[in-house]
């Protein structure tokens, strides 16, 4: 029996690895990339958005009021576009990375274009790196297991399903701020901003009841609790202090 579940679990995590962005359907392309702004843009959104489309890729807009509702119920079946700079004084080079909603980089593509007008250069060089993505054969049953392989057996995925669904119209807010609470699994579960593509913050469990490990969508990491049925994130300031952030629930 053991022998059977150690051969589970290596199956389990060469799915995971196995992964490609071809698994994903849904792809969101910001409305302006960090190193590609305003007359430096060079329509570069607009090639990946025809190209991606081209490949039976469903892009998504940054603002989620435009999203299906197969997409918001299930924030970790989408892949985020990102698109960086990586020219020398000789070729204009980029890289085109594709992450999950946990932030973390599924692919990068690195291409580069030996024209060096910077428009078409630049442009020559995103198309280089789109060749070699794949035509979207959407898994969500690949996509599932990933969220579901650390504390849940299969036979009780359904159930989980189940609660993300009757959980994922839970609101809170501090007043500034409206946030969306979806439960991934028993342990963990992510408030999403609905004005961005990446959760606001992550919670983790741990072996204290209501608290939990937080990661935010900055990178940094902090703790968080439940108190008096809100939520509670303890906020970095600059000078290594926190500050106390209460999320109510509406």
């Amino acid at each position: 029996m053991k022998k059977l579940s150690l051969l589970f679990s290596i199956f389990l995590i060469v799915l995971i690895k196995s992964q490609t962005v071809s698994d994903y359907k849904y792809i969101v392309i910001p409305t302006e990339f960090a190193d590609f702004k305003g007359t430096k843009s060079f329509g570069l959104n607009t090639l990946i958005e025809k190209s991606l489309k081209s490949k039976k890729y469903t892009v998504l807009p940054e603002t989620k009021s435009d999203w299906p509702s197969e997409a918001l119920q299930n924030p970790c079946a989408i892949l985020n576009a990102d698109l960086s700079d990586d020219s020398n004084m000789f070729k204009n080079r980029v890289i085109l990375h594709f992450k999950d909603c946990n932030n973390k980089v599924l692919l990068s593509q690195k291409a580069n274009s030996s024209i060096k007008d910077f428009e078409p250069g630049y442009q020559d060089a995103v198309k280089n790196a789109l060749v070699s993505i794949p035509v979207s054969n959407p898994n969500l049953e690949k996509l599932a297991g990933t969220k579901t392989i650390e504390t849940k057996p299969v036979e009780e995925f359904k159930t989980v399903e189940a609660k993300i669904e009757t959980t994922s119209a839970q609101k809170f807010t501090n007043g500034k701020l409206n946030l969306q609470k979806i439960q991934i699994d028993n342990s963990q579960f992510i408030l999403v901003d609905g004005n961005s593509s990446v959760p606001f913050a992550t919670f983790k469990s741990t072996t204290k009841a209501d608290v939990f490990r937080v990661k935010l969508s900055s990178g940094e990491s902090t703790i968080g609790y439940y108190e008096n049925g809100n939520i509670v994130i303890e906020l970095p300031k600059t000078n290594g202090e926190f500050s106390k952030e209460i999320y109510k629930a509406n």
